[in-house]
């Protein structure tokens, strides 16, 4: 890549650096009023983008974590929308406002340029496998190893990665109309039109694949289970949107075989799989086959629709390097964000549900249009009335949101504290420090989310340590 361009990959995105002529707060120490007419040349780096990254992988590690005693936090079972749901989302507009940011003067060594952003992609691939594959098999469990006949090949990390390749080398090679940005109001939409027909193309082609695939009669044998019998699922159908037989289950079943989606998927939190829903729990007398089946929440066609997520994302970058007004900025990024939020709505409300099994794009364009409000707040506070102080723990957390998210949003630092125990495995300090928790506080629940939010602090200064020694994992 052209040496003026930088690259730092993170779980969440890109941590960019970016010309300090874009970022420079109006007041100094914070806490003014008023606009700037311009952002003056100071601060190098989008401290806003960084704390949203944090917070991202703050609520990750809340919801995973304490989701299990509070099911109305955790993923909506199938249709809706829960604190969880906004969290993917979230991760993916990110990674798009970050490679704004990165390729934003991008004009020779575009190959050099594709073949960072395709290792990088590879990179993701490689970290997802290791981590969501089956290979670490969680707290509780102190064994490892995954039968490569088993092995999970979606993921969280290959979503982002996906997502991440395929709107990078849009940016790196996609043609731009030059335009006058300060006397048309639609002049960004009409200099990233390739970019705005490529997202939409890719959001035809997962709904036409949605509700226009047949989806036949299917029989599975639980891989969970031995000697299991096989069951049978009656579809018959196209266009439907429910967990037994939906276009996005079919083509992950067919393409990558049953016994490589994930085993635990959220419908069966749902009351036709769970006398205990929203949680999990028994199945219920009479309970169709379907809920001993896998799903996985990030298959192959649900990622075609969480893409068009990044380029939403892209689209706010674009307007951070084309607007050099901070009022024009946060104008052009509600309107956006007001007009997503509707539209989602609209959708929902009109037969289009929210679903995150399943990316519906009601439930992309809502998200989108919620991480939009985010990122303008976080941006008018951080970076415009340079109010740090607040916020400094989550930007700490996400300048490392990659090793963040390994070694704690999917429980890898506490899976291996549990190897180590005295006498038998249940006498381990992981689960030592929730016992202590639950004698003081007294309730299960509640025990649970002091738990976790220490458990996130303590994270937070060691990422803050991380950033003293400016140590970053990078890929």
């Amino acid at each position: 890549m052209a040496g003026e361009d930088v690259e730092v990959l993170e779980e969440a995105g890109l941590r960019a650096e970016v010309e300090p002529v874009l970022l420079q707060p109006l007041v100094e120490g914070g806490g003014g009023s008023g606009y700037a007419a311009t952002a003056a040349e100071k601060s190098p780096r989008l401290a806003s983008l960084d704390v949203f990254r944090g917070l991202s992988i703050a609520v990750m590690i809340l919801v995973d974590n304490a989701g299990g005693v509070w099911p109305s936090i955790n993923h909506s079972p199938w249709t809706g929308i829960t604190l969880a749901d906004f969290v993917m989302p979230f991760f993916l507009f990110i990674v798009g406002v970050a490679l704004a940011l990165t390729y934003k003067r991008i004009t020779r060594d575009k190959k050099v340029a594709s073949q960072k952003a395709l290792g990088r992609t590879a990179k993701l691939l490689i970290v997802g496998l290791v981590i969501q594959g089956g290979y670490f098999h969680g707290l509780h469990d102190t064994s490892y190893g995954v039968d490569l006949e088993r092995i999970r090949w979606c993921g969280v990390l290959q979503r982002i990665a996906l997502a991440y390749m395929v709107v990078a080398l849009c940016e790196i090679w996609a043609p731009r109309r030059r335009q006058d940005v300060s006397n048309d109001n639609f002049a960004i939409f009409k200099t990233y039109h390739f970019h705005w027909a490529v997202a939409a193309a890719i959001v035809a082609t997962y709904l036409a694949l949605l509700y226009g695939v047949y989806v036949p009669d299917w029989d599975f044998i639980p891989p969970t289970v031995l000697n299991s019998t096989a069951l049978h699922v009656h579809c018959g159908v196209r266009g439907n949107i429910g967990p037994a037989c939906n276009a996005v289950g079919y083509l992950d079943r067919t393409i990558l075989g049953v016994s490589h989606l994930y085993q635990r998927p959220v419908f069966r939190r749902t009351p036709a799989c769970s006398v205990n829903s929203p949680d999990y729990g028994p199945l219920p007398s009479g309970a169709p086959d379907w809920c001993k089946a896998p799903f996985d929440p990030e298959g192959l066609l649900s990622s075609l629709s969480a893409v068009g997520s990044c380029f939403l994302g892209l689209h706010f970058g674009h307007v951070l390097v084309h607007r050099k007004e901070h009022i024009a900025r946060l104008w052009d990024w509600m309107i956006m964000s007001l007009v997503l939020l509707i539209v989602g709505l609209l959708l929902h409300l009109l037969g289009v549900p929210f679903n995150k099994p399943l990316y519906s794009v009601s439930y992309m364009l809502f998200t989108g249009g919620a991480a939009g409000v985010v990122f303008a707040g976080f941006y008018l506070l951080v970076d415009v009335y340079g109010w740090r102080g607040p916020t400094f723990l989550l930007e700490w957390l996400g300048q490392n949101a990659l090793l963040m998210y390994v070694l704690v949003a999917e429980g890898v630092f506490p899976a291996a504290l549990q190897g180590i125990y005295w006498r038998k495995p249940e006498n381990n300090l992981v689960d030592l420090v929730e016992a202590l928790f639950e004698n003081i506080i007294e309730s299960r629940r509640w025990a649970k989310v002091v738990d976790v939010l220490c458990e996130i602090l303590f994270w937070c200064f060691v990422a803050g340590f991380l950033k003293y020694k400016d140590s970053f994992w990078k890929l």
